[in-house]
């Protein structure tokens, strides 16, 4: 099979339709082989009964119902695992995507040898205060720490050869770093290209300001997990026994003024009277729970996957 479309939807009953119409058009313009998984998130609308009727109108039609509104990186998760074209593209369900755009991201994947090719929406068609600037921050954000030459991570178009989709784990709010987890599993060659951004046709964004807290802390939880999440210890272990030699030291500093007073008769205060003997106290105490955090968290991620699953109500 050429291509799998994964798309996320959740309460996009009216233009499911129109959508898969689209894309039907599109790959039979091109002659692809190809599947379409709708993954339903817990919508609260009809979307689910309009996917069965899409599913029997056209074979290449297939969807996922959750039990409840899990997210779209959930959806996303659950959608790459069934997928079985060699190209996978992932798109919004509310036509904000433009389904003319997967031949030449297929082009860009199969005939540049892209691993994952990234949509750039130039122009945008979102409110600027509570859409577009943010973004553009985040973006840079994730460009500086990532070292990732993208204009906009969180653009819901991309390609991505099979195996990379099989390589990775999307769970929380990480559909918006897929590009980081890509790079961190060895899969380095990732492109951009400019895609046209639709205006909303139906119904309004599912996204609210919480995207703002949660997008910048799921990024350092990217970068933990790629980085330690295989050897928390050498983490939790460094800063813990750093933590810990500060604060012996400060002991000991406090302990052995205290015996040169006693050896030359020299009355001295009394060691908890010094604020830094509580500092020491407290640092040798963190210091410890550190270490221990990055051992028993040594012991879990040998201990077996702790990959997410999902209740999956019906499939097609």
């Amino acid at each position: 099979m050429d291509i799998s479309v994964v798309i996320p939807s959740y309460n996009e009953e009216e233009s499911l339709r129109e959508l898969v119409n689209w894309i039907e058009a599109v790959m039979d313009k091109n002659k692809f082989s190809y599947e379409v998984i709708f993954i339903d998130d817990g919508s609260t609308d009809t979307t689910w009964q309009v996917i069965e009727e899409c599913t029997q109108k056209n074979a290449s039609v297939k969807g996922i119902k959750f039990r409840r509104n899990y997210g779209k990186s959930a959806a996303l998760f659950c959608g790459f695992d069934v997928a079985k074209g060699d190209v996978v593209i992932t798109m919004d369900a509310d036509l904000q995507d433009n389904p003319e755009e997967i031949p030449e991201l297929y082009r860009m994947i199969t005939e540049e040898n892209y691993d994952l090719v990234s949509g750039w929406k130039k122009k945008r068609y979102d409110p600027l205060f509570s859409k577009n600037i943010p973004s553009k921050f985040f973006n840079w954000t994730a460009r500086r720490i990532s070292k990732i030459k993208l204009h906009d991570f969180n653009c819901g178009l991309k390609a991505y050869k099979n195996r990379v989709i099989k390589s990775i784990e999307v769970y929380g709010e990480m559909h918006r770093y897929i590009p980081v987890l890509a790079k961190w599993s060895g899969f380095n060659k990732i492109g951009e290209k400019v895609v046209q951004h639709q205006e909303r046709k139906f119904g309004k964004t599912k996204y609210g300001f919480e995207r703002f807290i949660r997008g910048p802390l799921d990024l350092l939880s990217v970068i933990f997990i790629s980085k330690y999440g295989k050897r928390p210890l050498h983490l939790f272990g460094t800063l813990g026994t750093l933590t810990f030699i500060l604060g012996f030291v400060m002991a000991a500093i406090l302990g052995i003024n205290k015996l040169l007073a006693i050896r030359h008769n020299v009355t001295a205060p009394l060691v908890t009277n010094s604020p830094y003997f509580y500092i020491g106290l407290t640092c040798m105490v963190l210091g410890t729970l550190l270490f221990l955090s990055g051992f028993l968290g040594e012991l879990i991620s040998r201990s077996g996957s702790n990959r997410n699953s999902y209740l999956i109500e019906k499939e097609i």
